[in-house]
């Protein structure tokens, strides 16, 4: 298992989710960061006031793949957060050691699979 660690923009978080879905892994956790890469930062007038800000805004979208699928997801943000700009974000992959379900305590692989009312629905 794998987890993903992806930093993008924020226009491009539907067409990946969607993509990802459809590619039959729905599972991740979004949170909206702010982070400073090497892109210069840039000045806003606010109020007559010039502000340079350096920390730009990003989602970073976690998921834990099985190792078979590693390479999918990645394609897919790589391809769907790329405008060829600085700024369209980095991806980490991390290995994961375990993974357990709080729910039934199931560890392994098979928490990573769907849920067997979901896979009927």
């Amino acid at each position: 298992m794998k987890k993903i660690e992806a930093f993008i923009r924020h226009e491009a978080f539907d067409a990946i989710r969607d993509r990802l879905a459809a590619m039959g892994l729905p599972s991740m956790s979004i949170s909206e960061v702010k982070g400073s890469g090497r892109q210069k930062g840039f000045t806003e007038s606010y109020r007559g006031s010039k502000t340079t800000i350096f920390l730009r805004p990003k989602l970073k979208l976690e998921m834990v793949v099985d190792d078979a699928d590693l390479d999918r997801a990645v394609d897919t943000i790589l391809e769907l957060a790329h405008t060829g700009e600085p700024g369209d974000g980095k991806i980490f992959i991390i290995p994961v050691e375990e993974a357990v379900r709080v729910r039934t305590g199931e560890r392994g692989d098979v928490v990573l699979a769907p849920h067997p009312e979901e896979a009927n629905a």
